[in-house]
């Protein structure tokens, strides 16, 4: 069992950058896929992008491609979301999700863990 806890959230204007943070607690990290789902108000909790175990493949939702970048450092157990070139869309809760197994999906059902959520808000 892994247990996850997101940080590095806040308030930014439109066109910023924020990192978000996902640490693990164990000594397996290297075998879990991480993903990262946010969800805003009045919406369905939505992929935003995932990682294999050893970071070594990427997938992002067409939303964020080319402004945000999932990667991990499995001595830290951490698993990192770099959102640049932020835009009012991209305010939500962001949670980064984990699953037992090298690679995995970008739906909700293909995760297991979850964390507690980190609040993201771009300022227009």
């Amino acid at each position: 069992q892994v247990q996850l806890v997101e940080s590095g959230g806040g308030l930014v204007q439109a066109g910023g950058s924020l990192r978000l943070s996902c640490a693990a607690s164990g000594r397996t990290f290297s075998s879990y896929a991480m993903g990262w789902f946010r969800q805003a108000p009045g919406k369905e909790r939505e992929f935003v992008a995932r990682i294999t175990g050893d970071g070594g493949v990427t997938n992002y939702a067409d939303s964020v491609k080319g402004r945000f970048t999932i990667s991990r450092d499995n001595n830290k157990n951490t698993v990192y979301l770099q959102m640049n070139s932020l835009k009012a869309e991209d305010t939500a809760v962001y949670y980064c999700a984990a699953r037992r197994t090298y690679w995995s999906g970008s739906s909700q059902s293909d995760y297991d863990y979850w964390g507690q959520g980190t609040q993201v808000t771009v300022s227009s």
